[in-house]
């Protein structure tokens, strides 16, 4: 059975940091893409950072690069987060999710529709 679950979640003030794990299992993510997503209350959800499948390429979006860094570790079916410099606007449930990289394609997508793997999610809360 696949599965993706997030760690716990919590709650940081702002400026504080928090790590974020995801645990795959069913398959081997050897050849996913995989990606960190998240929702806000009253927000649509967005794609905050992408690893390919080695681990060599990662992509972050605006509100987030240099404070957030994602991993993976292909051995243990491992995907991580780590948050640092948070915001009051990352208060948000964070999804882990991925999706299997297939020929011709030779890159991952941070668009939701492509992630068929995805987690239940987990809540972050950041006080001001």
């Amino acid at each position: 059975q696949v599965q993706l679950v997030e760690s716990e979640g919590g709650s940081v003030q702002a400026g504080g940091s928090l790590r974020l794990s995801c645990a795959a299992s069913g398959f081997a993510t050897t050849r996913y893409c995989m990606a960190w997503f998240r929702q806000a209350p009253g927000k649509e959800r967005e794609g905050v950072a992408i690893i390919n499948t080695s681990g060599t390429f990662t992509y972050y979006i605006d509100s987030v690069k240099g404070r957030f860094t994602i991993s993976r570790d292909n051995a243990d079916n491992t995907l991580h987060l780590q948050m640092d410099s948070m915001r009051a606007d990352d208060t948000a449930m964070y999804y882990c999710a991925a999706y299997r990289l297939s020929p011709p394609a030779r890159s991952c997508s941070l668009a939701w529709n492509f992630y068929n793997y995805r987690g239940q999610g987990t809540r972050v809360t950041v006080s001001s």
